[in-house]
């Protein structure tokens, strides 16, 4: 966990200094950049990053203050809400994505040889399948 934490903090440190962004804010960034439109649910870009509604909220609010996000009305949903990223948040990813990829290897990637990154990914991927499963038990149990 020491060593996770010190890594995730690393690259937060990185991403404020050179680009005024956070991790969190980062993640936000790439997820909407990577969605059709550039836009997705409140509720899905919550789920994607891993936050919770309301705290994804707040920092959109606050990407939003910088004219890199909008909130704009579901068309599908009129009780839903997109955030979408602006043209001012893609440029602002392209600009931050270059040190936070050349931070990534520095702190990450060269430490380790390819066999220990091979069994890094295999590893995490089990993590993943397994967090998979139990999400869709708790989501299978909520509707019973």
């Amino acid at each position: 966990m020491e060593g996770s934490q010190r890594l995730m903090a690393d690259l937060n440190r990185q991403l404020q200094r050179d680009s005024d962004l956070s991790l969190a804010d980062y993640r936000i960034l790439v997820k909407l950049s990577e969605a059709p439109g550039r836009a997705l649910r409140m509720s899905d870009l919550a789920d994607g990053v891993l936050s919770s509604r309301s705290r994804l909220t707040h920092q959109v609010r606050r990407l939003e203050t910088q004219r890199m996000v909008r909130r704009i009305a579901c068309e599908d949903d009129g009780r839903g809400v997109l955030a979408q990223l602006t043209d001012e948040g893609m440029r602002r990813l392209q600009a931050a994505a270059p040190g936070h990829v050349a931070a990534v290897r520095r702190f990450f990637i060269d430490l380790l040889t390819p066999q220990q990154l091979a069994a890094v990914a295999t590893a995490l991927d089990l993590v993943n399948q397994a967090a998979d499963h139990r999400a869709g038990a708790q989501a299978t149990a909520d509707l019973d």
